[in-house]
């Protein structure tokens, strides 16, 4: 008796995850390669699919018994096309990865990586039972996707959830990877938190922060936060300074989307404890009270392997099996 099967590819700059669930979204092997992007785009391709092959392998399976696959890649896409527009450590700049891969014979549903992460926190994380919610992903920038009514929005041109780069500041210094300043990701992602780390120590601040590095290049959001628990009052200035900023972000998102769920993802969400407070204080104070009062902010539930978690789940929805 054969058996019915999807696969999930996380493609990213430095490793490619591939796994295999059965049509309930229950993992039953995984296989891990790095990239190895400086190869090439053939390499990177062929890598692809020998993970595909050896996940199959590994349940003694049959491609004949693969449903679909879902692909999820960083960088803004052309979805319908099956084209990737452009993608940071990687060369596939306006690449039409489905002809790609094409000799694989199955059926390759595109996602944004951001994207198929909500996907996989809507239906298997911290999102279940939500239909209209929000994934944020606050790491070294501020991602996101958009779930409405049960599905992921795109919009017109499949760019939507590019949340990190509304400005909260017009007249900020502060630079953004983008080329703007004053963006919700340059003032309140990891990367600004170990900026402002920096500033601190560099300006010679009596600070625990300091003394826990040898040099102002060692400091992380760990170190952070490592000092703010051991009482150091300019982490905690630092920690309550990003908080605030993004409450800020996520006032504004509940007044847009008045979502039922906020699902927070991402580096920054390990050290929520030390976060939330103060984020909660300031949505309070910022979103409108009525749209306050149907949003649960969580963190996320799917951690490190949201990534092909959600490109699972990009196979199963688009297979309408979920």
């Amino acid at each position: 008796m054969t058996k019915d099967y999807v696969i999930g590819v996380d493609l990213g700059g430095t490793k490619i995850l591939t796994a295999i669930a059965d049509l309930e979204g229950n993992i039953l092997a995984k296989v891990r390669k790095d990239t190895e992007a400086k190869k090439g785009k053939d390499v990177v391709i062929q890598r692809i699919k020998d993970t595909v092959y050896e996940v199959i392998k590994e349940i003694d399976g049959d491609l004949s018994e693969v449903k679909g696959v879902g692909l999820g890649v960083p960088g803004p896409l052309n979805i319908s096309e099956g084209i990737i527009k452009s993608t940071p450590n990687l060369d596939f700049d306006n690449l039409n990865i489905i002809e790609e891969l094409s000799d694989l014979n199955l059926p390759i549903f595109l996602e944004n990586d951001a994207n198929a992460a909500a996907i996989g926190e809507k239906w298997f994380g911290a999102g279940k039972g939500a239909d209209n919610m929000l994934y944020i992903t606050v790491s070294t920038g501020i991602g996101g996707g958009i779930i409405i009514n049960k599905d992921i929005y795109h919009g017109v041109g499949d760019g939507a959830g590019e949340i990190g780069h509304i400005t909260l500041i017009p007249d900020s210094k502060v630079q953004c990877g983008c080329g703007n300043y004053g963006c919700w990701e340059a003032l309140a992602s990891g990367t600004a938190l170990i900026r402002m780390g920096r500033e601190a120590v560099e300006s010679d601040c009596d600070t625990k922060i300091a003394q826990l590095v040898d040099s102002p290049e060692e400091i992380d959001g760990a170190i952070i936060a490592q000092a703010f628990k051991e009482g150091d009052e300019v982490a905690k200035e630092l920690m309550n300074q990003l908080a605030t900023y993004l409450g800020i972000g996520l006032a504004s998102m509940i007044n847009v989307f008045n979502p039922e769920k906020i699902v927070v993802g991402g580096g920054v969400s390990q050290s929520w404890d030390l976060l939330k407070d103060k984020v909660s204080e300031t949505i309070d104070k910022r979103a409108m009270s009525s749209l306050v009062e149907g949003v649960e902010v969580v963190t996320a539930d799917l951690g490190s392997e949201v990534g092909v978690i959600g490109a699972l789940a990009v196979a199963l929805t688009s297979l309408d099996l979920l």
